[in-house]
């Protein structure tokens, strides 16, 4: 009951990030001005993310991953988003150079720490190499325009790195702590950072495109959702 219960839960979340968009924060004043909006449903509030939502409930986001696909997926998801931030390095706002500093060094040392879990518990997990693409090209993109679709591509972006997180704990699906402890970490600082690209949105660009997903960026790419965790 414990676990169904858990699962009933996390599906509600889900939808709620999913059809209620994210709620806007309208002073914008700081990084971390949000520290008791930690959970996912303090997220809820936005506008409606129309046809991203199908996206993101369709394809294998509903299908449930072990450790080792969580593991493997995430770090091809971290991946793009490493290399996506790095293009932020030409942007003309210091916010947002900060930002993609901030997101290259934080998930490049995620990647490490997961690619070592694989080879020493997983080594025959292979790559995923049917990782489908979430963002579009940023490389040719500067001013205004980098920025801007950085921001509506990467709120989807991470929001996809959420909910597999929450789907990997509410599930029980991590066989080890260090695991557990990595997917919480994820959680709480891409829900952070969500908020954060949100605010900057809607007060550089009148909140973008919604939920920052263009057309051919579909949710439901190689990445699934699935689950553990002692501590959800």
């Amino acid at each position: 009951m414990r676990r169904t219960w858990g699962f009933v839960v996390a599906a509600v979340a889900v939808l709620a990030l999913v059809v209620a968009g994210i709620a806007l924060a309208r002073d914008g004043s700081g990084w971390d001005r949000h520290p008791g909006r930690g959970s996912m449903g303090s997220l809820m509030g936005g506008p409606a993310g129309g046809p991203v939502a199908g996206q993101m409930m369709g394809g294998r986001w509903g299908a449930s991953l072990d450790e080792a696909g969580y593991l493997r997926e995430m770090v091809a998801h971290h991946r793009e988003a490493v290399q996506a931030a790095e293009e932020l390095s030409r942007s003309e706002r210091p916010a947002m150079r900060a930002l993609g500093a901030r997101i290259v060094e934080s998930q490049s040392a995620q990647i490490e720490q997961m690619e070592g879990w694989l080879a020493e518990w997983y080594p025959d997990e292979q790559s995923d190499e049917a990782y489908e693409p979430m963002m579009r090209d940023l490389s040719g993109l500067s001013g205004d325009r980098l920025d801007r679709v950085f921001l509506e591509d990467m709120i989807g972006h991470h929001m996809a790195a959420v909910m597999m997180s929450q789907q990997l704990l509410v599930r029980d699906r991590a066989e080890h702590e260090e695991v557990a402890r990595l997917a919480r970490t994820i959680r709480a600082d891409q829900m952070r950072e969500i908020w954060w690209m949100r605010e900057r949105l809607a007060r550089w660009f009148d909140g973008g495109r919604a939920w920052g997903m263009g057309p051919g960026m579909g949710m439901g790419m190689g990445m699934g959702l699935r689950g553990a965790g002692r501590r959800p």
